[in-house]
């Protein structure tokens, strides 16, 4: 295994900005026009619902006290239609609004997991698997969580609070002032325990990271922690983590609820304000029955947007927070760019050159001035030492990684002038550790290559050497080969690997120590069948074993960050 480099992974966090929401308006804008359709209908279903309590004022004032039936059947009417046409333009809103948020959010999952596939092994070396999975599903989650809600009811709630501020003034400016006195200190104690919340949300989230990290570290390891009876140990381990998220979780708890809490005591107390000097007025004749209900009605209205909006900015507050986990993925750089213009590929006809290519890791040279050529249709052995460098040059070819300094050249032409997909659709890197997917054996093997036939992936099994395994499986190529592959042994998840490298029949096939799992009988048979198979194709084989390098045309040894190259005298001439 490579060692890991520090170029590619993701910068000091910044702190989690109120400006990351601007962000967003790369997702949103294609929905824009839906978007703004869906806040008109919303727009008039609030206007809808602050004409309400006015209703009632006429209800007591209009009707009631002065006896009036034809005035009171038509106020029933006009606040039984009000409220049908509020509701029905409510239910379609948030609809419509749910439904634009999912698929935003959607977009930005797929923006995420393309731009994790453009990241280098290197990343994934340094970057912990839990948290990453914290991020995607957690973070986004949360994300998805605030934007279903949010937008629209930031808006109504706005709307509603303007509107009943200027119906509150209309009928009464004294009450109103008595009304509002103690908002001011109902938002200081909102923004110092919202200031807290934040940090403690970003806390917690770190401390979800670190279990889900252990978790996923445990369970790959589970055959090491059964053969060492560390059970205990791994449980010490949880607890130690799991205490410290609890501890976190409980401080943001008490936190959120003094958020919402304080502030809404405090608006009671203005509540009860409003009734006394209300009721005084009424007394003096200063002010309706009526009108004092419909200010009352306004007023309780009044906390309920005030508090909808305290606890969206909570929220708001704690969603930026994985809105800046998020986006510090997003801004990691991709190691491997794209062309602008890419050269176009078909098959690779010529050779694959080396030209003085150097390559470090943590400010350590793994390759130093490596210049060598392999023509096509080559049969390559790579030997070395581990850590020499081999599968360093494997990801080259494949550009995985870019060098340096110098080129990797593929008929004349810098690989790095090519497509990728071009470029590894001719090139084809099989691992040391193949991954399989959770599906069956057929599946793996035409995997992301749908125009494959039924025929063409049991020809390729065989050349394989995958005839002894599916004979003895009852559903044969239809077995399901489990999570990562673990219902097959290691040599049956390398033929099968194997399999779908050669189903593609690429220009050059390489492959890294291909068969270290496999039996001498089997091996040897692979070793016939690569070149019978692939006659026209590069082969390179990292490797220790000796059946497969003593068939090749050429080895190439790694050591010191230098490649040396020996040859048969019958082998294609290699230049060094």
């Amino acid at each position: 295994m490579n060692p890991p480099a520090t170029s590619d992974l993701p910068p000091p966090r910044p702190p989690a900005e109120w400006k990351s929401y601007g962000r967003l308006w790369v997702f949103m804008r294609p929905y824009a026009p839906r978007l703004g359709l869906v806040l008109v209908v919303s727009l008039i279903s609030t206007g809808l619902g602050l004409i309400q309590p006015y209703i009632t004022k006429l209800l007591i004032d209009h009707a009631l006290l002065d006896r009036n039936m034809t005035v009171l059947v038509q106020v029933a009417g006009l606040m039984f239609a009000a409220t049908i046409l509020g509701f029905a333009l409510n239910v379609v809103a948030s609809y419509r609004y749910v439904s634009i948020s999912a698929a935003m959010l959607f977009d930005m999952r797929v923006a995420l997991f393309r731009h994790l596939q453009t990241l280098s092994p290197r990343f994934y070396a340094r970057f912990r698997l839990g948290d990453l999975m914290s991020r995607i599903n957690t973070d986004v989650g949360e994300v998805q969580r605030v934007a279903a809600d949010s937008l629209l009811s930031v808006l109504s709630n706005v709307v509603f609070f303007v509107g009943s501020v200027a119906l509150m003034l209309m009928l009464n400016w004294k009450l109103f002032l008595v009304s509002v006195i103690l908002v001011p200190a109902c938002l200081f104690a909102f923004t110092y325990y919202q200031r807290k919340l934040t940090a403690l949300t970003g806390e917690m989230r770190e401390r979800s990271a670190d279990l889900g990290s252990l978790f996923v570290d445990t369970i790959l390891g589970m055959r090491v922690v059964s053969s060492l009876q560390a059970g205990e140990h791994e449980t010490a381990r949880f607890r130690k983590g799991n205490d410290a998220f609890v501890n976190a979780m409980l401080r943001m708890q008490v936190t959120s609820f003094m958020a919402g809490a304080l502030p809404g005591t405090i608006l009671t107390a203005a509540t009860a304000s409003v009734i006394l000097y209300g009721g005084w007025m009424i007394m003096h004749d200063q002010m309706t029955i009526g009108g004092l209900v419909a200010f009352m009605a306004y007023h309780m209205r009044l906390l309920s947007p005030i508090q909808v909006l305290m606890g969206l900015a909570s929220s708001l507050a704690t969603a930026r927070v994985s809105l800046g986990r998020i986006f510090e993925l997003l801004d990691t750089p991709a190691e491997v760019q794209e062309p602008a213009n890419p050269h176009p590929l078909t098959r690779i006809r010529q050779s694959l050159r080396f030209e003085h290519v150097h390559m470090r890791y943590d400010r350590k040279p793994v390759l130093e001035d490596v210049s060598l050529e392999i023509p096509q249709g080559a049969f390559v052995a790579i030997l070395g030492p581990s850590g020499a460098g081999k599968s360093t040059l494997a990801d080259l070819m494949v550009r995985q990684l870019d060098p340096d300094q110098g080129q990797v050249l593929v008929d004349g032409v810098d690989i790095r002038d090519f497509a990728l997909k071009d470029l590894r659709r001719e090139i084809l890197l099989v691992d040391q550790s193949p991954y399989l997917f959770n599906e069956t054996i057929a599946a793996n093997i035409a995997f992301a290559l749908p125009e494959a036939t039924r025929e063409d992936i049991e020809a390729a099994g065989r050349q394989a050497g995958l005839d002894e395994l599916i004979q003895r499986l009852p559903e044969g190529y239809d077995t399901r080969t489990g999570e990562r592959g673990m219902a097959l042994s290691a040599g049956e998840r390398q033929r099968i690997s194997l399999a779908r490298a050669l189903l593609r029949r690429p220009s050059i096939l390489i492959l890294d120590e291909p068969t270290s799992a496999l039996d001498i009988k089997t091996e040897a048979l692979i070793a016939a069948n690569l070149r019978a198979n692939l006659p026209d194709a590069t082969i390179i084989v990292i490797t220790h074993k000796p059946a497969l390098a003593q068939i090749a045309d050429t080895i190439i040894t790694v050591e010191g960050g230098r490649a040396e190259i020996s040859r048969s005298p019958a082998a294609p001439e290699l230049v060094a």
